[in-house]
């Protein structure tokens, strides 16, 4: 993502150094993306045809990649990940991973039945630029289908770490990443060229002993933050002071009767197909026949 300024907004190299050091116990804390691979396999079982070659966009340690192969829907899975660490924990577990960055694709036009993305594409700068790049890489009829973290995300340590700051040092940095909306992906989808796009929200809500907890699962599935820096800003580092503050307003403001304190996650799902002449077409209007809805049941994925 891009500021208005046009400055980059996410470091990727320091993104792949935070994979990096959670790649050696990476599924130890990602439970979020155990679950939604699961969940991309149960959408894709809604989709009525078998796929010959497919990649998984940022695959981490390869489970969403391994879960279609064992799916028997997809023949072939071809990862991409930018950590040189995870991308070697896929190899080891059979999935053939280039290490590559999501931003500039490196395979040529044409060369998949299915692209899949979960929970990696909120950490691209030029996401429209990147989801034109994915369209181009599908088959004419080629599918798209994947989610992102959406900007109902974290909302809890959000609040927390923002009053925090302001109470401490009477103003506040920017400590976590800015996530799109519904309707910004939806956007999105339509402006890369799909056909058929589909988006939708998915509501998630853990449950941790203490909010230090949460820092952990984040710094353990390599999410912390990896803002750019820009010109003339200096870094600001989370001070044990101001972390001792936020854990006492989570606690404080965001527990449960039995002590436990809630992280919530908006999980922004997208489908999209790249076009082809033998896509149902939308009628011209007063044209009375069946409805498209009727036309594409079977093809959309949510």
């Amino acid at each position: 993502m891009t500021t208005p300024s046009g400055h980059i907004l996410f470091d990727r190299a320091q993104l792949a150094r935070h994979r990096d050091r959670a790649a050696r116990t990476f599924q130890d804390y990602a439970v979020l993306k155990q679950r939604e691979s699961t969940e991309l396999l149960d959408r894709l079982q809604d989709v009525s045809r078998q796929f010959d070659v497919a990649l998984d966009l940022g695959c981490h340690d390869g489970t969403a990649a391994l879960g279609l192969l064992k799916s028997g829907q997809v023949q072939t899975v071809i990862g991409l990940e930018r950590s040189a660490a995870l991308a070697q924990k896929a190899r080891g577990s059979g999935v053939p991973t280039v290490q590559g960055d999501e931003e500039a694709l490196p395979f040529s036009p044409s060369s998949f039945d299915l692209v899949t993305s979960i929970l990696s594409l909120h950490w691209i700068n030029d996401l429209p630029g990147s989801l034109i790049q994915l369209r181009r890489c599908l088959k004419p009829d080629g599918l798209f289908l994947g989610c992102l973290f959406g900007g109902g995300t974290l909302s809890e340590l959000r609040v927390s770490l923002l009053e925090a700051e302001t109470e401490l040092t009477g103003g506040a940095a920017a400590r976590l990443s800015p996530l799109p909306g519904l309707q910004d992906m939806a956007g999105l989808l339509q402006r890369a060229g799909f056909a058929l796009p589909v988006v939708d929200r998915e509501a998630v809500t853990i449950r941790y002993g203490d909010p230090l907890q949460l820092i952990a699962d984040l710094k353990g599935t390599g999410e912390q933050t990896a803002f750019a820096r820009q010109p003339g800003t200096p870094r600001r580092p989370l001070s044990a002071g101001l972390i001792s503050r936020m854990c006492e307003i989570y606690r404080d403001r965001f527990s449960d009767p039995d002590g436990k304190v809630r992280a919530s996650f908006e999980i922004i799902w997208l489908s999209g197909w790249a076009p082809s002449p033998s896509q149902p077409k939308p009628l011209k209007p007063g044209t009375p026949s069946q409805s498209l809805a009727d036309a594409v049941r079977g093809r959309r994925t949510s």
